[in-house]
């Protein structure tokens, strides 16, 4: 989402239902109990199999315009989705360009294992790319200011010259995010009742594949020799980024929907965002997973992403396949 690589670089709840933890019959739980936690972590991520990545075209109509609230007439719900895209060609860029940048430093052999996994991962966040340029440009006519965009082109240009592996935990961390907000939005189609139907194909066919590429920069970031203690600094200072980016834009659509003020939009975004399964409260458990030294994202399972795929393939045309 967010190009956010600024400051850590100067510096040396509930969970989802389908989530899988060491030791509960996974890959890792064949090891002795007493082996230590690193020996654990490493025979993981030996033991995770790349993922078969599918470039998919979406085939929806994105040449129609939509009212500003187009999230069922809701304010906050518009306003909040709305700014999630505003951010994302300028960040789904910058994790394309950060995941082949980390490859390609990466000794041949290695770029061999990772290369079309990396070449799937690229196809994909090209197309989230472009599909929510269309949108934007839509928010755009309806006289919406895209300032989360321009902050992250900021950081971008200030953070250039740093060490590929800040900008690769960056993308790992931001797409952690990505992943689990997925997740819950698979398993909560109600946070766009009432969207047309094109709009919410675009959000699930999106969710589901942030879900389905889920590893792909944090097996990287490992293979590039990414430690664990920068691994958590970076994705510390990520979320206090990445969320407070996403509320300024939010306010600011808002603002200009002439909705900022009134009880029912907040009351709307408390229960999107705080009620007892809501996108942010529901989801600390997940988010505090990333912190363990013993990590790896396939630990989280995605069975409504690759179900979603399966049930809406008339949806979206596969790249290089024939129609």
């Amino acid at each position: 989402m967010l190009a956010d690589v600024g400051r850590v670089g100067r510096r040396a709840g509930d969970s989802a239902p389908h989530k899988r933890r060491l030791g509960d019959g996974s890959a890792d739980s064949k090891l002795h109990p007493k082996t230590p936690a690193h020996l654990k972590f490493l025979y993981l991520i030996e033991s995770h199999t790349m993922t078969e990545l599918v470039v998919r075209r979406l085939l929806i109509d994105l040449n129609t315009p939509f009212a500003a609230r187009w999230n069922g007439g809701d304010a906050f719900r518009s306003a909040f989705f709305s700014a999630l895209s505003m951010s994302f060609p300028v960040g789904e860029q910058y994790f394309m360009d950060s995941v082949r940048n980390g490859l390609k430093s990466l000794p041949p052999a290695e770029q061999a294992r990772f290369a079309k996994e990396v070449q799937g991962f690229v196809g994909q966040e090209a197309t989230h790319r472009r599909i929510h340029a269309l949108f934007n440009g839509h928010l755009d006519r309806l006289g919406f200011r895209n300032e989360i965009e321009q902050r992250a082109l900021r950081r971008l240009k200030a953070n250039a010259h740093r060490d590929v592996r800040i900008h690769v935990a960056a993308t790992a961390a931001t797409e952690h995010f990505t992943a689990i907000f997925a997740d819950w939005m698979l398993r909560h189609p109600e946070a766009l009742e009432g969207a047309e139907p094109r709009l919410k194909t675009l959000w699930l066919w999106h969710s589901a594949e942030e879900s389905e590429h889920r590893s792909t920069a944090f097996d990287i970031y490992q293979a590039i020799s990414g430690n664990h203690l920068w691994r958590v600094r970076i994705f510390r200072y990520i979320t206090i980024t990445f969320l407070s980016d996403v509320l300024r834009q939010t306010v600011r659509n808002l603002w200009h929907d002439g909705s900022l003020f009134k009880l029912s939009t907040w009351r709307s975004g408390a229960q999107l965002l705080f009620a007892r399964d809501g996108l942010i409260r529901s989801n600390y458990g997940l988010w505090r997973d990333y912190l363990s030294p013993q990590f790896h994202p396939s630990q989280h399972e995605a069975p409504l992403s690759k179900q979603w795929l399966q049930d809406n393939t008339a949806q979206y045309s596969v790249v290089g396949q024939p129609a």
